[in-house]
């Protein structure tokens, strides 16, 4: 389990083997995010190069790095619906007056390269993402990813921003998302739409 907050994640990886814990494994993963690792490999490049610092940084005594394999089986078993939640979480935190300093939301998607694929019927078949942006603290608050196949933009949009308050909040979103029919029933909390 991995608190944060008072808020704990789930550990979803089987106890036999385990040999780090997953709050280490976390923070290096979204510290090598950061630093601009795009794959379990660079992510075990990153723990390889920055043992010693976070070793004396964290109080701890790995002698070894996490393999690849590590990130991967994480990724795999990890719950990060509850960890992106926690994340949230921390940061609403950051902004100077909390949730109430929330107030403009910036709305985008995007294809991710190289998901594109020609379906029977000759259209194209994507997994897109969906991003919701605190503009207080220019960071990512909370993202969506969708198969065009099973679900739309607009399907991803609301479900993000209806497990947000939005009572008084600003969003900024594409044409596509302006219509009456998209706020109705998006969210009881009743965004400001403009």
């Amino acid at each position: 389990m991995t608190t944060f907050l008072k808020v704990t994640v789930p550990d979803g990886r089987y106890r036999r083997g385990v040999r780090y814990p997953q709050w280490f494994l976390l923070l290096v993963a979204v510290l090598g995010i950061l630093s601009g690792c795009r794959s379990s490999r660079d992510l075990e490049a990153f723990a390889r190069r920055h043992r010693e610092a976070l070793n004396q940084a964290l109080g701890l005594e790995l002698k070894r790095w996490p393999s690849d394999a590590t990130f991967l089986y994480l990724f795999n078993k990890a719950h990060l619906q509850e960890f992106g939640q926690v994340l949230q979480a921390w940061m609403i935190s950051q902004i100077p007056g909390g949730a109430d300093g929330l107030d403009q939301l910036v709305c985008d998607g995007k294809t991710l390269r190289g998901s594109a694929i020609e379906t029977e019927e000759g259209s194209h078949r994507f997994v897109a993402k969906v991003t919701v942006y605190a503009r207080a603290l220019g960071v990512a608050m909370a993202q969506k990813a969708y198969d065009t196949h099973e679900s739309s933009e607009r399907a991803a949009l609301k479900d993000l921003l209806s497990s947000l308050d939005l009572e008084g909040v600003l969003i900024q979103a594409d044409a596509l998302h302006t219509t009456q029919s998209f706020f109705t029933g998006a969210s009881p909390r009743g965004p400001t739409c403009s």
